[in-house]
């Protein structure tokens, strides 16, 4: 069967740089694509396209007789006083759905995005509530791809997990533009990354993305070595066109043709090599206050809903703490009280003095009409950056906006290019404490992963609010989470917080499930218990995420821990040791710490074998 999507030699153009030249590529039944690439590479111009959104400069798009793509863009918007109902209705009509068959559909489709109320205005709801209401309006026809932009950019955590299950258990095919490597590494079979170092430019690697960064360096790797024998060849023909060999015999001639061609081969390469990375460094201020803001009792309400309560926490100097929990739970309410924009409706906060606190919010609010050289220095070509004064075109390119972008309307970037300009701008302020609200938002992978190191050398306190499970896990020393249930509770990591909500849950169920048993008959009752039960016990034994990847690499640790019990053993065994008081006691005790290890690890195997059993 031929592919349901086929592109061939795809350009497009903005201005006078083409975004991707002559890109090749097709969706097979059942793939599932991640698109990833720098900011400004074409992401989501290049799903446009294949979306029929938008029409190639130059080249062809084949679609299979009959094939359906369903398109959901990044930005999921609804027209004012439509409700979710209704917007459900119109996909079905445009779908030619059934009479007969609407209503069950509706109703399946709203179940399985966990929406209870369909008269709730589309427009009103979260971002992350509008971006499930997108994704299962593009469902409605059936598609046999779907292609999704940027789809965790709104989702909480909990939406992230409910979308990764939809993907992995549907039968159309899959393309995602996203920088969520988790995302991509639980919901990919293929990645393609677009980006101007590849020949080709793209680079296809089947497999997760733990695989394609493998096969990316290993390619690269390839491209560095025949770019050295390649400038050798070259440096040898060099020298001998400035012999001035005369260009009178068809030998001389090819040789002088094939100098040439090498040399332009060669200029392709570097050109393509050459990978610009933003220059990210916020500044801390070298406060030697050790606390910073501290809750007593803390409870928030707003508009009339009591979001947390209870709220006792110190924030240090130093501290990088993450705050996690369900859309409209009051992460974002919870910042607004450190800056001192809301009041707690209980309890005290208390500020260190002349706190200074830098804001990225993620509504990423910027004057469309400033230009970005006035964006980035509003009152003239000079900044001032650690104590020195920096030109607004240098300054830019730190960012990697081009000269030519200066005098541009700031609402001709990229969502990416926008975050990097607020965090340009941020990073001019000293700061005691850094609180950053969904930051990786349309952030390019290589961005993210400079943030993540800078955000690690940060000296200053750092607040985190985001959707990103790596960052997370990389950054964050300490988690706050909220359950959207009003209660509030500090963790050391995130997966200690899903592990809480895992029980959580299952305590709601248990209590219900005794409720309910109490008010009927015992066989009834019975029947709810073992119910209750046989769900208490898949929940318990479904891996969850974080769980699934520690599986996949526990019997590697598991290997590694018994060759340091092993080696600490022989230690022992050594004459030399055994002789010597002092390096007799150091080897008990590392055959102790040794055996801890393992004993653990091997503990920590066996659980995670009976859950994924």
């Amino acid at each position: 069967m031929p592919p349901i999507l086929n592109a061939q030699s795809i350009t497009k153009q903005f201005g006078a740089t083409p975004l991707f030249k002559d890109i090749s590529f097709t969706v097979d039944d059942g793939a599932r694509i991640g698109l990833i690439g720098p900011n400004g590479a074409g992401k989501s111009t290049l799903l446009a396209i294949l979306a029929g959104a938008t029409e190639p400069d130059t080249g062809e798009l084949a679609i299979r007789k009959r094939a359906r793509a369903a398109y959901v863009p990044q930005d999921s918007r609804f027209a004012a006083g439509l409700t979710v109902r209704q917007v459900l209705e119109a996909a079905l009509t445009a779908a030619h759905v059934p009479d007969v068959e609407r209503e069950g559909r509706l109703r399946e489709l709203a179940g399985k995005a966990g929406f209870e109320d369909l008269a709730v205005e589309a427009a009103s709801l979260s971002g992350g509530w509008r971006k499930r209401l997108a994704i299962i309006e593009a469902l409605v026809s059936h598609p046999d791809v779907l292609l999704l932009d940027e789809p965790t950019n709104h989702l909480d955590l909990a939406g992230i997990e409910w979308l990764e299950e939809l993907l992995s258990g549907s039968s159309f095919a899959v393309v995602t533009v996203s920088h969520d490597r988790y995302f991509l590494e639980a919901t990919s079979s293929d990645i393609i990354e677009l980006n101007r170092i590849y020949a080709e430019g793209l680079l296809r690697v089947r497999g997760t993305f733990s695989r394609f960064l493998e096969e990316r360096q290993a390619y690269l790797e390839s491209q560095t070595k025949q770019q050295e024998s390649l400038r050798n060849r070259v440096r040898t023909e060099i020298e001998w066109l400035r012999r001035g060999p005369k260009a009178r015999t068809t030998k001389s001639k090819a040789r002088i043709d094939a100098a040439n061609e090498m040399i332009s081969n060669l200029a392709a390469m570097d050109s393509r090599a050459t990978v610009n990375t933003a220059g990210i460094d916020f500044a801390a201020s070298q406060r030697k206050t050790k606390r910073l803001v501290e809750f007593t009792d803390v409870a928030c309400e707003l508009g009339g809903r009591r979001l947390f309560s209870g709220l006792n926490f110190t924030l240090t100097a130093g501290m990088k703490l993450g705050l996690v929990g369900p859309n409209g739970s009051g992460k974002t309410s919870l910042l607004r009280l450190m800056r001192g924009e809301l009041e707690p409706a209980e309890g005290s906060i208390r500020r260190a003095e002349a706190l200074r606190m830098v804001y990225l919010s993620q509504m990423r609010d910027l004057d469309e009409n400033l230009t970005l050289r006035r964006a980035l220095a509003p009152e003239g070509d000079g900044l001032i950056y650690q104590g020195r004064t920096i030109h607004v075109a240098s300054w830019a390119a730190r960012f990697l906006f081009t000269g030519e972008q200066l005098n541009q309307p700031v609402r001709n970037l990229s969502g990416g290019e926008r975050a990097r300009v607020l965090i340009a701008r941020l990073m001019l302020q000293p700061a005691d404490v850094l609180l950053l609200d969904e930051p990786t938002n349309d952030l390019d992978i290589p961005t993210l992963e400079i943030l993540e190191e800078n955000l690690l050398d940060f000296e200053g306190a750092l607040v985190l609010v985001t959707h990103d499970r790596y960052l997370l896990n990389r950054v964050a020393s300490t988690v706050v989470g909220l359950d959207g249930n009003g209660r509030i509770a500090q963790f050391a990591d995130f997966a200690q917080w899903e592990q809480w909500l895992i029980e959580e849950s299952e305590n709601r169920d248990h209590r219900s499930g005794e409720a309910i048993a109490g008010s009927r008959t015992d066989a009834m009752a019975a029947g709810v218990s073992d119910a209750a039960q046989q769900n208490a016990s898949a929940r318990k034994k479904k891996l969850s995420y974080l769980e699934a990847r520690e599986f996949a690499t526990i019997e590697q640790k598991v290997e590694e821990s018994d060759a340091r019990l092993a080696a600490a053993r022989a230690r022992l065994e050594d004459p030399g040791i055994a002789s010597d008081a002092g390096a007799l006691q150091a080897a008990l005790a590392e055959q102790a710490e040794a055996e801890a290890e393992n004993e653990k690890l091997y503990a920590r195997w066996a659980e995670l074998t009976d859950k994924a059993v």
